[in-house]
């Protein structure tokens, strides 16, 4: 008996377009940002779903950065080397104008979402090298606190050009800006940082008061960047400063990248401790008001995290649904049985709702809606990214071994997970903010109360948990209510999901979602759903959601 004869083994994932295979991303590009942005998006679309995009992904993870502190003959280099497809993949990402492009664009003009579509489309191939993409997308609006400076730097940012290398800014095509807020004694709490800045009048850059730093950042993701957004202590108070790595005269500043940080996941980005040793920054908005400034650029990143994951889940989904389709067990396709049809249409429902909540906050972007994108990015983050996590889990299990081995991606995804829902604060520093804006900021309750108003009438059960909002809020401002913050946003959460869904996805789609996650049709894991819903719609949910 032939010991070699392979069968019920899947194929590799075919060439797809991952614009055009998922319909909730391809609508809503079309919804909210017009035809030459889908037209423009579906070209990046065909390049993700490449096999080409997918060896340049692994080669970028298996190969990973490497430190070089000195040359050969002892100087300080602060370096790092990145494997060939890594800059491909850069190539790709900044050829497509996923970086700060869209705030040189009026508003209104849907370049927000264009950029949105094409981060998600792109990030699903590989998610590493969108660290430093989404950061220099969001540098443009803390920059905005200092013009000099924003109008020295934004075109570089917005380019379509990456330029490796470190050299002065005069000097390239294109540039990238990363950030750099915590230390290793504070964490998240940024007040405790220890890193001090003195005004130093004077010195070889350009763009408003120049200041010396000196300090250890704990967290400097990209530390190849041009220039990073850092916050230190001043006499007045915690400032935002620009630091670049080659300054106007050519020379390097001091920028002492002391390691590597080896991570669970995202290993084809390097992430490292750094020591600012007399570094020369340049002051970005008020002297003491650091973090307020800073925050400009966490709310952009906050959004990019909610697409990352979004985009995250949805590989995982294409994966398993692809499985499904051609691996038989007892006598069928398993995307043929009742019960892995639930756990693939339960999945399904959960990357169709990210992707369209992603959407719809970069739209709020586009249209100057600060009242709705406030409390809805920070609702956002909290619950997508937190469900990326349980959802690639089971997207992995139903390949059994096959999802567990490194072939297939899915063991790189489940590495990722975690990353969107840890970064830019994590879930209780999330939940807290969200209480924050609820108490703080009304304007953005009631911009929130207003898209929710708007699919009213869909369900009884919609109605009811668009009403309990009320509720929620009123909760929210009592004492002691930061205890119940989780429960607090996953309510609002769920329902602006849910709201969405109702207004802009299918009605086997909305009808499912509301009645799992709002109608207590639903167990504690994925795969749960009613089993009558399940069998009047499991299948066709399932097929809309990965288009082969």
């Amino acid at each position: 008996m032939p010991t070699h004869a392979v069968t019920n083994q899947v194929p590799p994932l075919p060439d797809v377009n991952t614009v055009t295979s998922q319909p909730a991303l391809d609508e809503g590009l079309r919804r909210w940002a017009g035809q030459a942005a889908y037209d423009e998006v579906c070209a990046l679309g065909a390049r993700a779903g490449s096999a080409q995009a997918r060896e340049w992904a692994v080669q970028a993870n298996e190969n990973e950065p490497v430190l070089r502190t000195h040359s050969p003959t002892g100087e300080r280099l602060d370096e790092v080397d990145f494997h060939p497809a890594w800059h491909e993949l850069m190539n790709v990402g900044v050829g497509a104008g996923l970086t700060a492009e869209p705030w040189t664009q009026p508003s209104g003009s849907g370049a927000h979402v264009r950029r949105a579509a094409g981060f998600i489309a792109w990030s699903e191939n590989e998610q590493g090298h969108l660290c430093p993409i989404s950061m220099t997308y969001a540098a443009a609006p803390a920059l905005a606190a200092n013009p000099a400076l924003q109008q020295r730097w934004l075109p570089q940012l917005a380019s379509r050009s990456y330029d490796f290398g470190l050299r002065p800014l005069d000097q390239k095509r294109g540039a990238l800006v990363g950030m750099g807020m915590t230390e290793k004694q504070g964490g998240s709490d940024v007040r405790a940082n220890t890193t001090r800045a003195v005004a130093t009048p004077g010195g070889p850059m350009e763009g408003g008061d120049t200041y010396r730093l000196t300090g250890h950042k704990w967290f400097c993701s990209a530390p190849m960047s041009d220039g990073f957004l850092v916050l230190a202590h001043t006499e007045a108070g915690v400032g935002c400063f620009l630091v670049p790595r080659a300054l106007d005269d050519g020379t390097r500043n001091p920028f002492a990248l002391q390691r590597l940080k080896d991570k669970l996941g995202n290993r084809s980005n390097a992430s490292s401790e750094v020591e600012l040793d007399g570094t020369w920054g340049v002051r970005v908005g008020d002297e003491g008001r650091g973090i307020r400034t800073i925050l400009d650029m966490v709310a952009a990143t906050r959004l990019d995290c909610i697409l990352g994951s979004a985009s995250t889940m949805r590989a995982a989904l294409v994966r398993a649904v692809h499985h499904a389709r051609h691996r038989s067990a007892f006598g069928a396709l398993l995307v043929d049985q009742p019960l892995m049809q639930n756990v693939l249409a339960d999945l399904a429902l959960e990357v169709e709702a990210a992707t369209t909540l992603a959407l719809r906050l970069a739209h709020a972007v586009d249209e100057g809606d600060t009242a709705l994108s406030r409390l809805g990015v920070a609702v956002g983050k909290y619950w997508v990214c937190k469900r990326t996590s349980p959802m690639v889990a089971e997207a992995l299990e139903c390949l059994g071994g096959n999802g567990y081995v490194e072939e297939n991606g899915l063991a790189r995804l489940y590495r990722e997970a975690p990353l969107n829902s840890i970064w830019e604060g994590a879930g209780n520093v999330n939940a807290l903010d969200v209480l924050r804006a609820i108490t703080r900021e009304p304007l953005s309750v009631e911009a929130f109360r207003k898209e929710l108003a708007l699919a009213h009438g869909h369900s009884a059960v919609l109605d009811a948990a668009i009403a309990r909002v009320d509720d929620v809020v009123r909760y929210a401002a009592e004492p002691g209510a930061e205890a119940g913050a989780r429960h607090v946003v996953e309510h609002l959460a769920v329902t602006l999901q849910a709201a969405l869904l109702a207004r802009h996805a299918p009605t086997e789609v909305a009808d499912a979602f509301v009645a799992s996650r709002l109608g207590g049709q639903h167990g504690v894991t994925f795969g749960t759903l009613d089993a009558g819903l399940s069998a009047t719609h499991a299948r066709a949910i399932v097929d809309r959601a990965f288009i082969a």
